[in-house]
């Protein structure tokens, strides 16, 4: 059961039951009237702005509203407490056998407690990493990785049918460099003695492997080439091997992209010539000189006219350069033939995934998808910022192998992907990060990975415990649901019940707001809760799970325990983490 859709049901009811009875204008829109906790959990369980919202169109005051609304919810047999608070917000206090029946329907639900049909099946395209073919990902990328994963996880358990997707850079002057910078390497493999990478080049000793991989191919084959012959085989070989191995490192971190799309395929396909011609059809493109920009000048600016996008038009705060002087297309250009293509495969609902560095591209892309979709297409774009890596609060030195980072395989090796995946959503994608991995393994409270997994242990165990205790009794999610929890009275027993009984509304705010990290946030009060209820146990023993002698109460805590693992089980599957049933030292 969804909790507060079930009293969105009913305030809705409530509402269209006033109007009828003429106490409410007809045909109001209902549509910004919430249902949600309150911030303050001390006014009770449940509070409503709907009196606030339809004040002004019903040409009412907000508390009269609220009164006419009060009256009907006092006769809801689920309030014991129903009252006004502030210019008309409305609180109300739920009756506890409320929270104590709704368990029996999140464990009959069991793990797909929280799926939701928020969504519809609306299609949604999240593309994230989309790191240049030019090295392995680094550190950094795993935290776009993450989230985008985890955010593609969510949106589907919140009803959307989602499409995780890669966007092969493997056009553009970073891939002749790659290509150039890999013949070096083939010739050292060939017995050359290459001498210093050149300046400009990349230095990182995985390119010694695509050297010696395409010397074994081809033998000296490419010695003696001018550069026409050999660029585009080696550029086409090389790019081929960095994808390899970052398919490898995206498995190890637990990401399955379905679709990677070839930027080069779709210039060669003529994409970006035909968006440009409609662009054009359509007086959004001009040839102007823009005045330079304040502070460091990107790579499309130039000094004379060019071709010019009219951004400003959909709210970007300057006009775009499409095309350079020479006649060739600019990234932006290429970027904007990929979203027209994402919308013409019947994606109007795009997110991409980007890292810090291209916050001064979000207007520009944001205004070219309203441009080239009539308005149609929605891109929502999350920035990552920065991870600071460390190891017991010291800087972590660049690895050997990469030459100038330390690289995603580095960090899945040193504290797993599990590990990795939880903390890179313990603060939002647009906060800096520090990841220290000696705070991040260490088994503490105020690790979170390990707070949430001990959590989970902790349940398992009881529940081993009790199988051992309880011979014969069905203690899995079905057989503990028509457990009676009358006998549950505690504070916070009946806090973690409320906690518990939140997750749809978890799922769907987070998969709404497209904020995955959410779901992290919310495991840590459920584990709080959990490990909060252990400890009352042990101070007082008639709070313990298990009761020598009294085994309806024993089953009713059960019971409790089963649901708190299942949501925990349900929050990390989202986020990709594997629930553990153990922690070992």
């Amino acid at each position: 059961m969804n909790v507060f859709r079930y009293f969105q049901n009913k305030l809705d009811a409530a509402i269209e039951a006033l109007s009828a009875e003429g106490a409410l204008p007809a045909g109001l829109d209902i549509s910004r009237a919430s249902v949600e906790p309150p911030r303050d959990p001390s006014h009770g369980d449940i509070a409503t702005n709907a009196a606030m919202v339809l004040a002004k169109p019903a040409k009412m005051k907000p508390r009269d509203i609220a009164e006419l609304l009060i009256s009907k919810m006092r006769d809801w047999e689920e309030v014991s407490e129903a009252e006004i608070a502030g210019p008309g917000f409305i609180n109300l206090r739920i009756v506890d056998g409320f929270w104590r029946n709704a368990i029996a329907g999140l464990l009959k639900e069991g793990l797909d407690y929280g799926q939701s049909d928020v969504g519809a099946g609306k299609k949604v395209m999240v593309e994230y990493v989309s790191a240049n073919p030019t090295g392995p990902l680094h550190a950094a990328h795993a935290r776009g990785a993450v989230v985008g994963d985890a955010l593609a996880s969510l949106l589907t358990k919140a009803g959307f049918d989602v499409t995780r997707e890669y966007y092969v850079n493997d056009a553009g002057a970073q891939v002749d460099v790659l290509a150039r910078s890999a013949y070096l390497r083939y010739r050292e493999a060939r017995g050359e003695d290459i001498g210093t990478i050149p300046e400009g080049f990349y230095p990182g000793e995985y390119l010694k492997d695509v050297g010696e991989a395409l010397s074994a191919r081809d033998g000296g084959k490419w010695m003696q080439s001018p550069d026409e012959e050999w660029l585009p085989e080696v550029r086409s070989f090389a790019i081929s091997m960095m994808m390899e191995g970052i398919k490898e490192d995206l498995t190890g971190l637990g990401v399955d992209m379905e679709i990677y799309s070839s930027e080069k395929a779709l210039v060669d396909a003529g994409a970006v010539d035909a968006v440009m011609q409609t662009l054009e059809e359509r007086d959004l493109l001009y040839t102007g000189v823009l005045q330079p920009p304040k502070g460091k000048t990107p790579d499309d600016w130039e000094p004379r006219p060019q071709r010019l996008f009219k951004a400003m038009q959909f709210g970007d705060d300057v006009d775009r350069p499409i095309q350079k002087s020479d006649g060739s297309w600019t990234y932006f250009a290429n970027d904007v033939a990929y979203h027209l293509d994402k919308y013409n495969r019947g994606f109007a609902e795009m997110i991409d995934v980007w890292g810090a560095d291209h916050g001064g591209y979000v207007k520009r892309m944001k205004a070219a998808v309203k441009a080239v979709t009539g308005g149609e297409g929605d891109l929502d774009i999350k920035l990552c910022q920065l991870v600071h890596l460390m190891d017991d609060g010291k800087p972590v030195k660049m690895s050997k192998r990469a030459g100038t980072f330390v690289t995603l395989r580095d960090v899945i090796d040193s504290v797993g992907k599990d590990v990795l995946r939880f903390i890179m959503l313990t603060r939002r994608n647009d906060q800096t990060m520090d990841f220290d991995f000696k705070k991040v393994t260490e088994q503490s409270r105020e690790n979170p990975v390990f707070y949430v997994q001990y959590a989970h242990a902790r349940c398992h165990s009881v529940l081993r415990h009790a199988a051992e205790a309880l011979d014969g009794a069905d203690l899995s999610t079905n057989g503990l649901a028509p457990v009676v929890l009358d006998g549950l009275t505690d504070p916070a027993e009946l806090g973690l019940m409320k906690l518990l009984l939140g997750w749809p509304r978890t799922v769907e705010g987070a998969a709404e707001a497209h904020e995955p990290h959410r779901i992290a946030f919310y495991l840590g009060e459920v584990a709080a809760g959990f490990h909060g209820l252990w400890n009352k146990g042990k101070e007082d023993t008639t709070l313990r799970f298990l009761v020598d002698d009294d085994r309806e109460l024993t089953m009713a805590r059960l019971a409790l325990v089963r649901a708190t693992q299942t949501v925990i089980a349900s929050g990390l599957s989202v986020i990709g983490v594997e629930p553990v049933e153990e922690l070992r030292a």
